[in-house]
């Protein structure tokens, strides 16, 4: 557990810190992007102006400025300011800290408690705060990269405001460029020269992370050309840098919930292109190749079904290919079946007869077997009527019987509803006709 100190705000900014720490704003005003939370008239400037800060939740991507203005929110309210760490702080210290924060509010001194990555919390820390929140004893910050909703105990998570960070712009990433360039703790008695789309070069490589921007400038400039105090980016020097770009991606995380919806989604809508490009987006990410086979399987019967009946089988395959050959190899064998799957025709009757079938079995429960389809393998079974009336359908011209096989509580109940899609309509065209013949042979109830 770190409790803030004076350092904290003002800090011994030296040229060995890292270039993000050293030109990091310390207020509002010189923090840049979230216009949509800080802008004139907007909620969270209004709360901060206020000073009527309630329990806030940050979530958003890496680098866009959670941990400074939390900073600049603790500089900028009248309150005590704690930080908290989820790998060193226990459960014990936890509360002793809390107790004295209820003890001060006593005397009207208010305490703001700001945890990095709360995420990583587990439930037991998370519930040690959540009593002097709902008391008011603590107005409580927390950072996270990740989901509030799974990674946030529910009652912790209802008792504070979500705020979503976005990822920078292009635009907002060169104002924190061209700031730390003039920043005197940025690059101290050195001269900057650069190209006038330098920067903006830099921005668009760092993806919407402001910490990488910084990073990715302050390797530019220590790898320039130097002559005395003058520093040189060149362009050779700069594409060593920005020649590939790192890409955001946490397999267990929201990023692969929401890459995989894309895929599948894109997929579903038939816009081949964009289902290759998030096909790709994941195993740059470095996603199991297995997983999305496992999930193209899934969608071929839950999405394409019988409209074309090679899907599922194409499916398995390439989901035995990436199994033999692996990753790079077998992106091409998912590009086939994502294609395929994106082109085939499209059919949702298996997956609608599935859920309301469920959903049927979850009402009723236990529907007894009718006795014309139970087996009577001994006699007792025989007397008590099990298999009486059965009727095999082989022995009829048509290879269909009036007999009733559904409980008699869902007779008449229709799950499959097959659409004209594909070489599903052949399927919709028997059904039909089995329909026909059950009008024209209903079922005698006397039998």
């Amino acid at each position: 557990m770190t409790m803030r100190q004076e350092s904290l705000f003002n800090p011994e900014r030296d040229a060995s810190s890292p270039l993000a720490y050293r030109v990091r704003p310390t207020t509002l005003d010189g923090f840049k992007g979230q216009d949509h939370l800080l802008g004139p008239g907007k909620l969270l400037r209004q709360l901060i102006a206020q000073d009527q800060l309630p329990s806030l939740i940050f979530w958003g991507p890496p680098g866009v400025g959670k941990t400074t203005l939390a900073e600049i929110i603790a500089q900028q309210t009248k309150s005590h300011f704690i930080t908290f760490s989820a790998v060193t702080s226990g459960i014990k210290e936890i509360r002793q800290i809390m107790d004295d924060a209820e003890a001060n509010r006593d005397f009207g001194e208010r305490t703001l408690v700001f945890i990095d990555e709360i995420h990583r919390f587990n439930k037991a820390q998370q519930d040690a705060f959540l009593p002097y929140v709902e008391r008011g004893s603590i107005t409580l910050i927390g950072a996270t990269t990740e989901n509030p909703s799974f990674e946030i105990n529910a009652a912790l998570l209802s008792r504070c405001k979500v705020l979503v960070l976005k990822e920078l712009t292009t635009s907002a990433l060169t104002e924190i460029l061209t700031a730390a360039l003039a920043n005197p703790q940025g690059f101290p008695d050195l001269t900057v020269k650069l190209q006038p789309d330098t920067l903006t070069s830099i921005a668009e490589f760092a993806n919407g992370d402001g910490r990488m921007a910084l990073n990715t400038l302050e390797m530019a400039v220590l790898n320039g050309e130097r002559e005395g105090q003058t520093v040189t980016i060149t362009d050779a020097g700069l594409y060593q840098l920005i020649n590939t770009k790192s890409l955001r991606y946490d397999k267990n995380g929201e990023e692969h919930y929401n890459l995989i919806s894309a895929l599948h989604k894109s997929m579903r809508n038939s816009d081949v292109d964009a289902a290759i490009y998030w096909l790709m987006r994941m195993l740059a990410g470095g996603e199991d190749p297995l997983y999305i086979a496992r999930r193209l399987i899934r969608f071929a019967s839950e999405d394409v079904g019988l409209a074309d009946r090679q899907a599922l089988p194409l499916c398995v395959a390439v989901y035995q290919a990436c199994q033999f050959i692996g990753m790079p190899e077998c992106n091409v064998n998912l590009t086939e079946a994502v294609t395929y799957l994106a082109l085939a025709p499209k059919s949702n009757a298996l997956y609608a007869a599935t859920s309301a079938a469920r959903a049927d079995v979850k009402a009723h429960g236990n529907l007894p077997v009718p006795l014309q389809i139970r087996n009577a393998p001994t006699r007792l079974m025989k007397d008590l009527g099990y298999g009486d009336h059965y009727q095999y359908a082989h022995d009829t011209a048509a290879k269909l019987t009036d007999m009733q096989t559904m409980p008699p509580e869902l007779q008449g109940q229709t799950y499959y509803e097959p659409t004209d899609q594909g070489q599903e309509k052949a399927w919709q065209q028997r059904l039909q006709a089995i329909k026909q013949w059950h009008a024209a042979h209903p079922h005698d109830e006397n039998e």
